[in-house]
């Protein structure tokens, strides 16, 4: 039995969980990259996750370079126990490619257009995970970036 379903929509593709007890919201799940079908994968897999959703909250922040109030939906909400210390812990999970988290480097060789994407993109990100780490805060929970570095 396979474990992705790779339904092309307008936002990538879907995910329908074997463990549908685990997954809370909409189904099947729409992921936006093969890095977050395999988080979805992970997830479902996993026997410390006792619950997992996508895109299941919105937070507001302020947009820095659209200069307007705007709404976050990080990718994943993951409740998890450790097995060492029976607690639960709540994950506020965004996958993203490591290039998108460090503050972008102007080398020689890009582009104009290039460098004003990586500039923007970089600022958007944090002012959003900005916001994440003060909500997640707020609710005594953890956000966590899952870059390729823990993916693979």
């Amino acid at each position: 039995m396979s474990f992705m379903t790779n339904i092309p929509s307008k936002s990538g593709s879907t995910y329908t969980p074997v463990n549908k007890a685990k997954y809370k919201g909409k189904l099947p799940c729409v992921t936006r990259s093969t890095w977050e079908t395999k988080f979805c994968k992970w997830c479902d897999k996993n026997n410390q996750v006792l619950i997992w959703s996508s895109e299941p909250i919105g937070i507001p922040y302020f947009d820095p370079i659209k200069q307007k109030n705007r709404r976050y939906f990080p990718d994943f909400l993951v409740k998890v126990k450790d097995n060492r210390t029976e607690i639960e812990k709540i994950w506020l999970v965004e996958v993203k490619p490591y290039k998108e988290c460090i503050p972008p480097v102007a080398t020689k060789g890009k582009s104009k257009k290039t460098k004003i994407y990586e500039a923007t993109t970089y600022t958007t990100n944090s002012a959003k995970w900005k916001a994440a780490i003060k909500y997640c805060k707020l609710h005594k929970w953890t956000f966590k970036i899952i870059t390729e570095k823990e993916l693979f």
